[in-house]
């Protein structure tokens, strides 16, 4: 039974990048209606940042469960590092978060792009679930997002995304992840900004691309 973990993190309880969620989740809990299926928001219950006791358990990862060798950690060994009643709390922390991840066999992600990257409350979740050379494949990582400005490969501002760059390496670097997949809905800034009001039709014709490829998606992963 395939199982999807679906996060949004944008700030708006009604914005873009939750409504391209929404779409690919609606298309993909109808293409496996037995499948299992988890939510958060990490807008509306964030995540907190990690403290020491976070640090601590990595150094232990890092001492006892990093491999000589090629390879990855152990994650089911993560329990028999917790000593310190403080290492407790944060492992009660990472390991429901870190629970549905794994059982994930698609992690979905609806963000915007704040400030040319991904928000903190976003952040906060990336940085409870990861620990040295862990491997989430082959888990599949779908991101939708939205961006105010225009930053695909050709656009004055391509140069300043490092929302889509931060992820895709991420999800590569950390996880062993190669194939994330995104979809953006560019100029959303038109809709309010009046010296972006002129490229209001790109951005319906973005929005709307944007719209069939997260349905799409859905329908095929």
């Amino acid at each position: 039974m395939p199982n999807l973990l679906h996060l949004d993190a944008s700030a708006r309880r009604t914005s873009i990048s939750r409504e391209l969620s929404g779409v690919f989740a609606d298309a993909w809990r109808a293409e496996h209606p037995d499948g299992g299926y988890v939510y958060r928001d990490l807008a509306a219950e964030p995540v907190p940042f990690i403290g020491e006791a976070w640090t601590e358990l990595c150094d232990l990862v890092l001492a006892r469960l990093l491999p000589a060798g090629p390879g990855s950690i152990d994650l089911d060994r993560l329990p028999e590092l917790v000593n310190s009643p403080a290492q407790q709390a944060a492992w009660a922390i990472v390991e429901p978060l870190l629970r549905e991840v794994r059982a994930a066999d698609v992690v979905l992600i609806g963000t915007p792009m704040y400030n040319y990257s991904i928000p903190a409350a976003l952040k906060a979740w990336l940085d409870q679930i990861t620990f040295p050379r862990m491997s989430l494949a082959p888990s599949r990582f779908v991101v939708t997002s939205a961006r105010g400005g225009a930053y695909s490969p050709g656009a004055p501002k391509a140069i300043y995304d490092y929302q889509e760059r931060y992820l895709r390496d991420f999800f590569a670097g950390h996880f062993a992840v190669e194939d994330t997949a995104f979809v953006h809905a560019e100029l959303a800034n038109s809709r309010q900004d009046p010296g972006l009001a002129h490229l209001r039709d790109q951005h319906d014709a973005s929005y709307a691309a944007a719209l069939e490829a997260a349905r799409r998606l859905g329908k095929e992963y």
